[in-house]
């Protein structure tokens, strides 16, 4: 199968996450992966010192201020690609074709540029303040998972081998979007489904899960399904955790939610708890 997916490295800890995924994911697809790095617009270093330093003097710092700006811009590209050269080290090391791009820009501007003829991104759970913020989500990650129009994989800390997929299914668009995926994707082939739906159990709830269910199951894919009590945020990470999941499949967007500039509140929560790598569909 021909096509790209887009992984972006930036250094951190999770770097590495993103590579191996990355390649578990072309080895699967028979997709290239392009490796990605984007060196943020620097701020000059300059500004109006006029009245508190003498004469003559503000002219030498604003040429001293200019050029640490440029060697610092001149390190950034060196490190930029440094990054990349040892994130192609990792996958050409297991065969994968690989390419990269060193960007100077807006995350957002490169990402959707670089992902126009891609089809999935793949980007670590948090990034360079990952120690530092344990408890939340990386920036650039809800950054990326707003403006995507591609399916977003999302690495977890550490690479392990994937056999089990959990699905967590609302009904909504961006979950029926997700089943439809997985049930066409050679990513698929070989894994073990577990469909949950969280929340109470009617009829309408059972006929939906067992709808997505049968278009796993048509595909030849082993599925089991069951619906959990409780809220989806801590249910689905309990079931996660029991079950013994080693991906998370889920839409980005719960069923009713009201449009606004974030990811919908149940996912955000959910990729906060969830150490898994998360599979997020539009």
């Amino acid at each position: 199968m021909s096509g790209k997916l887009v992984a972006l490295v930036d250094g951190s800890e999770y770097s590495r996450s993103v590579c191996e995924h990355a390649a578990w994911l072309s080895a699967r697809t028979g997709r290239s992966v392009e490796l990605l790095h984007v060196i943020g617009r620097r701020h000059a270093a300059t500004g109006d010192f006029s009245g508190a330093i003498a004469l003559g003097a503000r002219t030498a710092l604003l040429e001293e201020l200019s050029e640490l700006d440029a060697r610092m811009a001149r390190l950034a590209q060196t490190r930029g690609r440094a990054i990349l050269e040892d994130a192609e080290a990792i996958l050409k090391g297991q065969g994968i074709e690989t390419s990269s791009r060193l960007r100077i820009g807006d995350l957002l501007d490169e990402v959707q540029e670089a992902a126009a003829d891609a089809d999935m991104v793949v980007i670590g759970k948090r990034g360079e303040a990952a120690d530092f913020a344990r408890g939340h989500l990386g920036s650039n990650l809800e950054r990326v998972a707003r403006a995507a129009d591609r399916p977003v994989f999302v690495a977890s800390r550490a690479y392990r081998p994937i056999s089990k997929v959990l699905v967590a299914f609302d009904a909504g668009a961006s979950a029926l979007k997700a089943v439809d995926h997985m049930s066409r994707s050679p990513t698929a082939v070989g894994l073990r489904f577990r469909l949950v739906f969280a929340g109470a159990e009617t009829a309408e709830s059972r006929r939906a899960l067992e709808g997505a269910a049968a278009i796993l199951e048509g595909a030849g894919l082993a599925v089991e399904t069951a619906i959990l009590p409780g809220t989806p945020a801590t249910a689905v990470v309990e079931d996660a955790e029991r079950w013994g999941a080693e991906m998370l499949v889920m839409g980005a967007y719960g069923h009713s939610r009201i449009r606004s500039m974030i990811i919908g509140s149940v996912t955000e929560e959910l990729l906060r708890g969830c150490r898994l790598p998360v599979f997020l569909f539009r």
